[in-house]
């Protein structure tokens, strides 16, 4: 008898669990709950013609303005659709617009892992270096590759609406 009692417990305990898991979830993914009705930025923005970025040009997009791009290994990615994250108010909202590379390496979230200058990363070590590349696939698994970060001198790449759609078609 006690044992019954115990596992009608524990299964409802179970259950409850589950449904506090998945309510959350399950409004996000019908647009209930806060913010709903609302159109996110990134939604209404068009996709970006692929362009290489000086560093200069990638500050613009500090989410200063609708659109949010950061720069991994030399990889320029749209994650404005996680401005929750990665916008100016967001817990990775110092990377907006930077190249995010050292400060993900080293697991810093201070301004100490931005540079002013092109980071060529090459006094990391090799775990170091490992943890940016696996960044990197993440980011190229859930937000738009958008073009390269250029280092100083280096001329940008004129790309083709083939080629731009054919990297965003890869995205996909």
């Amino acid at each position: 008898m006690m044992l019954n009692v115990a596992l009608v417990a524990l299964v409802a305990l179970v259950l409850l669990g589950a449904y506090r898991l998945w309510v959350p979830w399950g409004r996000r993914g019908l647009g209930a709950g806060a913010g709903a009705g609302e159109e996110s930025p990134a939604a209404s923005l068009p996709r970006m013609k692929k362009p290489d970025f000086s560093l200069e040009q990638l500050r613009q997009y500090d989410g200063s303005h609708p659109r949010i791009l950061r720069a991994v290994n030399g990889k320029v990615f749209d994650v404005t659709k996680g401005s929750k994250f990665y916008g100016p108010a967001g817990p990775y909202g110092i990377f907006a617009g930077r190249d995010a590379s050292r400060g993900l390496a080293t697991f810093c979230l201070d301004k100490d892992a931005l540079k002013d200058e092109y980071d060529d990363l090459s006094d990391l070590n090799a775990v170091q270096m490992e943890s940016v590349r696996e960044w990197e696939m993440q980011f190229k698994e859930k937000y738009d590759y958008v073009g390269r970060l250029l280092k100083p001198g280096e001329e940008p790449s004129e790309y083709t609406d083939e080629e731009d759609t054919k990297d965003h078609n890869k995205q996909d």
